[in-house]
């Protein structure tokens, strides 16, 4: 830990209105990111434990460390004991309009979560842990009574956190087995990206002035709904949409024009990465084995290899290589879940529980149990005129 007079950051003018890239504002124990190695969870790569549980990668945000078999056999069933939810909650849910975006039924949902279920004395844990064994028949319920596939599935949470969100989906002409193992991989590598993305710091800025855990993840949702931030898994397909073919040649010559014509190339650079995303290398793999007939998978392949290319032609472009989202959504609508505006939602599923994790820190444990102070930073007057 540094002296507590150290310098570590001099702002200048420059560095006012850039949305705090880059300003260090606090401290985060749950996850990092290297420009080289990409996300790690407290200290572990990614790619080391991208295929763990998906309530054992829970557990690790919470606790700071995986869990013996034992304590992974207890903490499934604390989720177990506390997946149920309020029927005022799926009743409300069914009169919503369904021009509604799948993300602002989210928002909705989960400050009716706190309307139904949140704890007496504001317990950010207690709340969080609902929070996490609840949302998969939150979310479950909004595909099924927005789609029309129906009213909502009867939960089974002993199957396990993915398991149980799989069955209760019932998506019609879907394979099971391949959402299955595709939406555990997907919950894992969405969980958390260190503690200043806009829906993290949302969270955590509104449970500052203690907000209640349900309002502050409410917050966090709008935060991710934005295509500039949780949309862009959506963006990205319909990109790869955009494309229209999977012969390499062809594809190059697309991105080439796109950009003769200054348009973006969704799902290829990161703030912070320097290389391929790990997440991104990850589910490529997995998408051979799962979908490497899909003709959209074979374009997100070809560009993974030609937009690259091309991108690193350019000396300004800091990273031209593939992220999380370049694929994410290819693989999603291969394994039967074709309309894109749920994609936010699924990665909103994930996020919560990593949100959740980062609040608890920040509330219960930070300065000796005291909390971090309410957020508020200062702002310079700008062009304001002295009227006194």
């Amino acid at each position: 830990m540094s002296d507590s007079n150290e310098v570590l950051f001099e702002i200048t003018q420059a560095h006012l209105n850039t949305g705090l890239r880059g300003f260090p504002v606090g401290t985060v124990r749950t996850s990092f990111v290297s420009p080289d190695k990409g996300l790690h969870y407290v200290g572990y790569p990614v790619s080391k434990v991208w295929n763990v549980d998906p309530e054992a990668a829970v557990y690790l945000l919470l606790n700071k460390e995986l869990p013996t078999d034992e304590q992974l056999v207890a903490f499934k069933a604390e989720l177990v004991s506390r997946a149920q939810v309020s029927p005022a909650v799926l009743n409300t849910l069914a009169q919503l309009p369904k021009e509604g975006h799948p993300m602002e039924w989210l928002i909705v949902g989960l400050n009716l979560l706190g309307m139904t279920g949140k704890s007496a004395n504001n317990d950010y844990l207690e709340d969080g842990m609902n929070v996490i064994a609840k949302l998969p028949t939150l979310v479950a319920a909004i595909f099924r009574l927005r789609e029309g596939w129906g009213a909502p599935i009867a939960s089974q949470p002993e199957l396990g956190l993915i398991e149980n969100f799989v069955n209760m989906l019932g998506v019609p002409d879907a394979d099971p087995e391949k959402l299955t193992k595709l939406l555990r991989v997907f919950y894992v590598l969405h969980l958390d990206h260190g503690g200043g993305n806009l829906s993290t710091f949302t969270g955590k800025s509104v449970a500052s002035g203690l907000a209640d855990m349900y309002a502050s993840l409410g917050a966090s949702m709008a935060g991710l709904y934005g295509p500039r931030h949780g949309r862009a898994n959506q963006d990205c397909l319909n990109f790869l949409r955009k494309v229209g073919t999977n012969n390499k040649d062809e594809v190059e010559a697309f991105v080439r024009n796109e950009l003769a014509n200054k348009r973006l190339i969704f799902g290829f650079g990161h703030a912070v990465l320097r290389s391929e995303d790990p997440r991104a290398t990850i589910q490529y793999k997995l998408g051979e084995e799962i979908c490497g007939d899909d003709p959209l998978y074979k374009t997100a392949i070809a560009m993974r290899e030609r937009a690259v290319k091309v991108l690193k032609e350019n000396p300004k472009v800091s990273n031209p290589y593939p992220n999380v989202d370049a694929i994410s959504g290819t693989l999603l609508q291969a394994v039967g879940l074709a309309n894109s505006d749920y994609y936010t939602v699924l990665f909103g599923l994930s996020r919560c529980s990593g949100i959740v994790a980062q609040i608890v820190d920040e509330r219960v444990n930070f300065r000796n149990g005291k909390g971090v102070a309410i957020y508020r930073c200062k702002y310079i007057t700008e062009n304001q005129p002295n009227r006194d």
